[in-house]
């Protein structure tokens, strides 16, 4: 039996049942015929289900969360959060893709295997308290993204932003993989409760300590897409299908914020009065100014070349970077906060639920993208979604809706995230940070209104109205519906938040809990 106990099977679970979807997905690819290929989509969302299933119950038999592995691997109520959300992405990108499939005629199983692969390597990012494990659950999803992102096989932009994605991925790997060996080595333990202890028994400016602290945050910058390590993000998101660039835009990025509060640190529980750290934590007062300037940098970078794409994709990727920018400032307010005071746990709180938002208002704005693919125009350019309200008036509706929510623009989703990551700016007492977010805020509500206006003022270039599929309108619906529930009635979510990171309902008393 492996030596396993019986908690530590249950513990495995969904990332097993993934596997055993994936691999089963491989081999009836072979069995079935061209016009049966849907049939891999639906095994692959059934896959999806069966493990949402093993986490809920893994959530109802440890609500306080379990360790097993070698102390590797904790399930806790924070991994759970994640779990979710990377579930999430992967059914809503699994219903994009099936017609998108069709028409680039690339309808292949290992498509789909490979996207249940790369959750399972998101799993192991945001349950991993040891660097192997995190490390090995990263390159299992780095690997598979870097393929879906090529799975185009006859476009040369797809083959050349998986070549791009596959070298600098493999180069920062490389610097994150030195950054942490050097904290094994300081430590002689690659578990992070391990490294937290020994991190914080030496001299923060020690010059070893400092260049593994930089070197490390280099790969976890990089996986986020944050200025100066995004070069990757725009071509990756403009070759690949545009399917998997909604998917990585939303699951891989929530996957590396995962792993980087994992790393850089933050409190789990409370033990006899004493507070349990992982990672980096001590070193907070030397990565926090480092932070404040890769996010200003950020915030700065994308916005502004933003405002001059005229490819959506490319527009959405820049945005995509502008969002980070804004995430890494309640970081800031984390940093400078004590574990216990409103500006920590509202900074933590807006990393989350900005996270939980994005994941259904930037998978609609791609949805609504990739409904424009058919087999004469390829969609992603500013003229090709022209006129688009004349076409299909409610696909239109709705990207308005998620273009408003991106922007932060209430009763949508998006200005919940938003309102946590500038309550917790102020009180931290971070004032020139928070009015620096809303001035750039308001460069992101331009570049999102240029594509409102292509939709609703232009004409369109194609005459004919545009097929939504079967599998898109559900995608389509369960984005715009999570985008207004959320903003209208947010106290459900907010409650899923406050219980994933142990904190009581009201912030101002908040504590964390065991």
């Amino acid at each position: 039996m492996l030596g396993l106990s019986p908690v530590e099977y249950r513990l495995m679970l969904p990332m097993v049942e993934l596997g055993i979807f994936a691999l089963g997905i491989l081999m009836i690819d072979l069995m079935i015929p061209r016009e049966w290929k849907w049939m891999n989509a639906v095994g692959a969302f059934v896959g999806v289900l069966f493990s949402a299933l093993c986490v809920w119950q893994i959530q109802t038999l440890f609500p306080r969360g379990a360790i097993g592995f070698l102390n590797s691997l904790l399930v806790d109520r924070f991994a759970i959060y994640f779990w979710y959300l990377f579930l999430a992405g992967a059914g809503i990108a699994i219903l994009m893709s099936v017609r998108y499939l069709d028409v680039e005629n690339e309808h292949h199983g290992e498509y789909y295997a490979l996207l249940l692969l790369s959750v399972i390597g998101m799993m192991c990012m945001a349950a991993g308290i040891d660097i192997v494990l995190i490390f090995i659950g990263l390159e299992l999803m780095a690997i598979s993204t870097y393929v879906l992102v090529g799975f185009l096989r006859r476009d040369r932009r797809s083959n050349e932003a998986a070549l791009k994605y596959l070298l600098l991925g493999a180069f920062s790997s490389g610097i994150f993989a030195y950054g942490l060996s050097l904290f094994y080595g300081l430590s002689g333990s690659t578990n992070l409760l391990n490294i937290a202890r020994a991190v914080s028994a030496r001299n923060p400016h020690d010059p070893v300590v400092i260049i593994a602290m930089l070197t490390t945050m280099v790969g976890l910058l990089f996986k986020i897409a944050a200025i100066p390590f995004h070069q990757w993000a725009p071509d990756a998101y403009e070759g690949a299908p545009t399917c998997i660039t909604g998917f990585m835009s939303v699951a891989v990025k929530a996957a590396a914020w995962a792993m980087l509060l994992r790393i850089l640190g933050y409190p789990i529980f409370i033990v006899g009065g004493q507070m349990v750290v992982l990672g980096l934590y001590p070193l907070r007062a030397t990565y926090t100014p480092v932070i404040v300037f890769v996010s200003i940098a950020t915030m700065t970078g994308a916005n502004f070349a933003a405002l001059t794409q005229s490819n959506t994709k490319r527009l959405l990727a820049y945005s995509s970077i502008a969002h980070v920018g804004y995430m890494l400032l309640a970081f800031v307010a984390m940093g400078t906060s004590a574990p216990n005071s409103p500006g920590f746990i509202d900074g933590f709180k807006g990393i989350l639920v900005y996270l939980l938002v994005y994941t259904f208002m930037n998978l609609g704005a791609f949805a609504v993208i990739t409904s424009l693919r058919n087999r004469n125009v390829i969609g992603d350019e500013l003229d090709d979604i022209a006129g688009l309200y004349s076409r299909a008036p409610l696909e239109a509706v709705l990207m308005l809706l998620f273009l408003l929510s991106l922007a932060g623009i209430p009763p949508a989703a998006g200005f919940l995230g938003k309102y946590y990551i500038f309550l917790s700016l102020i009180e931290s007492q971070h004032y020139w940070l928070a009015a620096a977010a809303v001035f750039y805020a308001l460069f992101g509500l331009y570049y999102y209104l240029k594509i409102a206006n292509a939709m609703f003022m232009r004409e369109s270039m194609e005459a004919e109205r545009l097929p939504i599929s079967l599998g898109m309108r559900a995608a389509l619906g369960i984005t715009a519906l999570a985008t207004i529930v959320i903003g209208v009635y947010p106290e459900p979510f907010i409650r899923s938040v406050n219980w994933s990171l142990g904190i009581a309902q009201t912030p101002h008393a908040a504590a964390m809990l065991k």
